[in-house]
């Protein structure tokens, strides 16, 4: 019998080529939200903190911050509440943010650290409630964005005050990998529901963390939103904006712009938009020049000659 053994040059050429990055981000923190559409089910789940798992196990300090839009709505229909978005983002009442509390620091987060186990990750599930991670308040009723005259109050739903990074820098510090529900509260024990977007960009800003990455089902930021081949590989603060005043960003691409530029400008060095769906988009975008989603940062006019010929080439 005559036995051909593989080619494993492909492997050690793979390798080579990640070990420079490697080199680069060992230590650094990098913070990755993944929405709860990245969760749907057990192969999906699996399959997306495989990827996160090996940048852990290279040394890279990773915080997995996670939705649960998806999952919410599907609890709440069960239990005959109606759910209702403005903008991307979701209305919260008494109801709402009790199922809220089981989908995302219940069901969600449990799921992501029984896989975490299976892949001998040692992961530690909190909340925004958890050791005054997130301090937020009661958002007040706001004009409609849709340009009518009527005020929407948004209910249990918070707006950021502050956030105290301490307890996931010793949980970085002892080795372990933070998996956040962004489910909060505010000085009187009120809980709050924050879009995930919002809590893992002020958390990026408070870890002062070299990537935040944004895995949604979109393959990026697209110039226009019905064509799928409009990618945009990079971009920076005006460019955004440039997008958000011409209608290119519409629904949950709204608090995911508002997310991105309030990491930036929070200290959050580059931030990218990929898709989950597309295999291994996590590590292809972190180990290869050319990535697979967008990239934004602070001002592409102040990028060195060496990181401008880097997003010339996708990163």
């Amino acid at each position: 019998m005559i036995i051909s053994r593989p080619d494993t040059s492909i492997a050690v050429r793979a390798l080579k080529s990640a070990a420079p990055y490697i080199r680069m981000y060992k230590g650094k923190v990098f913070v990755i939200k993944a929405g709860g559409a990245a969760f749907a089910d057990r192969e999906s789940t699996r399959s997306l903190i495989e990827q996160v798992a090996i940048l852990h196990q290279v040394g890279i300090k990773t915080v997995l911050v996670h939705g649960g839009g998806p999952q919410l709505d599907g609890i709440q229909a069960a239990l005959g509440i109606e759910t209702r978005m403005i903008a991307g983002r979701r209305v919260t009442d008494q109801k709402s943010i009790e199922a809220s509390a089981m989908v995302l620091n219940g069901l969600i987060n449990t799921q992501i650290l029984a896989i975490c186990r299976e892949l001998a990750i040692e992961a530690i599930g909190i909340s925004g409630v958890d050791a005054g991670l997130i301090n937020a308040h009661k958002r007040p009723p706001v004009r409609n964005p849709d340009g009518s005259n009527e005020d929407i109050d948004y209910g249990f739903v918070g707006d950021i005050d502050s956030v105290d990074t301490a307890a996931i820098e010793q949980l970085l510090a002892d080795g372990l990998m933070p998996v956040v529900s962004p489910l909060s509260a505010d000085a009187h024990g009120m809980l709050l529901n924050i879009n995930a977007d919002t809590v893992a960009a002020a958390i990026g800003a408070g870890l002062a963390a070299e990537k935040l990455m944004l895995c949604t089902g979109a393959p990026g930021i697209l110039e226009r939103v019905e064509d799928p081949t409009s990618l945009i590989s990079y971009t920076d603060i005006k460019g955004l904006n440039r997008l958000r005043a011409q209608g290119s960003l519409r629904d949950g691409m709204l608090p995911k712009a508002a997310a991105i530029e309030s990491a930036i400008r929070g200290g959050v060095r580059r931030v990218h938009v990929i898709s989950y769906k597309a295999g291994d988009s996590l590590l292809a975008e972190v180990f290869t020049n050319e990535g697979t989603g967008t990239l934004v940062v602070a001002d592409l006019n102040a990028l060195s000659p060496a990181e401008q010929q880097s997003a010339d080439s996708g990163r």
